[in-house]
């Protein structure tokens, strides 16, 4: 009797593109989707950001007016709270947590960041806990507003550049930057990301017209 060798089924790819929601799907797009990221601070690290698309209409603010930054709400223009972020402490690897809207006593994180590595510069680590495995990785250095967000499959979902006026095709300083979100990731969820880049980067140089200076907190 002959024995007929089962074929398994092939792994089935992610398309690029394909709508990824971990936030709200409100913030998928079809196209890339640049937005302008500007601190609203250059003293205080995380003192707030106003995300604008290209029409100047506000999509994300956060505001924390100084207070303890260990912990960070993102809304949108009306107000409403879409995410929490919050250091996860004690933890070499700086670790943050997100949770949806504005996070209550015991709710679960729906993602994770952390350092690969406690020393030194090195990638940032994401997984979100939907029970997809899903898993990105955040390569660059968010001071010089260069990095990438990639998938498993290495595939560029969301990028951070400096922005240049294209009136005058100067580059403009660090606390006003680019996000572009790439068709079908969660644009909520990139601006996470953002909060807590800026937040493990937070004793880095701010740059001032050509100079730069530490952050510092007035007394």
């Amino acid at each position: 009797m002959e024995l007929v060798e089962e074929k398994k089924a092939p792994k089935e790819e992610k398309k690029m593109g394909e709508r990824r929601v971990v936030v709200d799907k409100a913030y998928l797009y079809d196209e890339d989707k640049p937005l302008t990221v500007c601190k609203t601070s250059l003293f205080h690290t995380g003192d707030g950001f106003t995300a604008y698309d290209c029409n100047g209409d506000i999509i994300f603010r956060v505001d924390s007016y100084g207070r303890d930054n260990d912990e960070l709400v993102l809304m949108d223009a009306t107000g409403k709270c879409l995410l929490t972020v919050k250091r996860k402490r004690p933890t070499l690897h700086q670790r943050w947590e997100g949770f949806l809207g504005e996070r209550s006593e015991g709710q679960k994180p729906i993602f994770s960041v952390r350092r690969s590595s406690i020393i030194g510069r090195c990638t940032m680590e994401v997984e979100v806990y939907d029970g997809s495995g899903e898993e990105y990785t955040i390569d660059g250095d968010f001071s010089l507003r260069s990095c990438l967000i990639y998938d498993t499959e290495k595939r560029t979902v969301a990028e951070i550049k400096r922005k240049v006026d294209m009136s005058t095709n100067v580059m403009l300083g660090r606390d006003v930057f680019t996000l572009e979100i790439k068709p079908g990731f969660d644009g909520a969820f990139a601006m996470g990301l953002v909060l807590v880049l800026d937040q493990i980067n937070g004793d880095d140089p701010v740059e001032i017209g050509d100079e730069q200076v530490h952050p510092f907190v007035e007394d």
